[in-house]
């Protein structure tokens, strides 16, 4: 069985990740399943850097594919923050809740029409000797109360274009298919297909 080692901690984007994967029969493993590889300092300044980074590391050490990723949300009115510095927006111990009371913070009583953003996902698939990148993005609006209990980071804020629901009340099922990870791992599972029919 194929092995693939997906370098993060976070449980909603393993799941995401392996609702794509599963029909392909890999055998997956993430740093939920292992306590000795140290955490990757995202000192890139990029998305594709980050991704890079903590591919390259986790390799290191389980020495098997490794798919990493990373992804953010831009703010036009902010200039594009809180971009990479998406899951540490409010500080060193920063969490969803206070990442959220930050932006919020920031946008005050902004309309809803200049509260325009996108999250960014890189995924880098890296095997030891190359590195492959799959991104996708999704355009849409931040609101200024939080709605929503599913998803993670700042889903319950965001309402993607076309839609009058925050990823935090879509459901997995339609945020899988139309958010910017769920682009990029349909770019990813393409690729895999590709390689498996050669």
């Amino acid at each position: 069985m194929k092995k693939l080692f997906i370098a993060s901690k976070n449980k909603g984007k393993i799941n995401e990740i392996k609702s794509y994967l599963k029909e392909f029969g890999y055998e997956i493993f993430s740093l939920l399943d292992t306590d000795h590889i140290p955490d990757v300092e995202e000192t890139g300044s990029t998305f594709e850097e980050n991704a890079l980074l903590k591919a390259r590391a986790v390799f290191d050490v389980v020495k098997i594919p490794v798919l990493s990723d990373d992804s953010g949300l831009e703010v036009d009115y902010l200039n594009g923050r809180p971009g990479i510095y998406s899951a540490r927006y409010s500080g060193e111990n920063a969490g969803d809740k206070s990442n959220n009371l930050k932006l919020l913070k920031e946008l005050g009583d902004l309309e809803y029409d200049k509260r325009t953003a996108r999250f960014k996902c890189v995924i880098c698939m890296y095997d030891g000797i190359s590195a492959r990148y799959f991104d996708g993005v999704c355009e849409g609006n931040i609101i200024s109360d939080p709605r929503g209990d599913t998803g993670f980071g700042y889903d319950p804020l965001f309402i993607p274009m076309g839609y009058s629901l925050t990823f935090g009340e879509l459901g997995l099922e339609v945020k899988n298919r139309i958010s910017h990870r769920g682009k990029a791992l349909q770019s990813f599972k393409k690729y895999i297909e590709l390689e498996e029919n050669m």
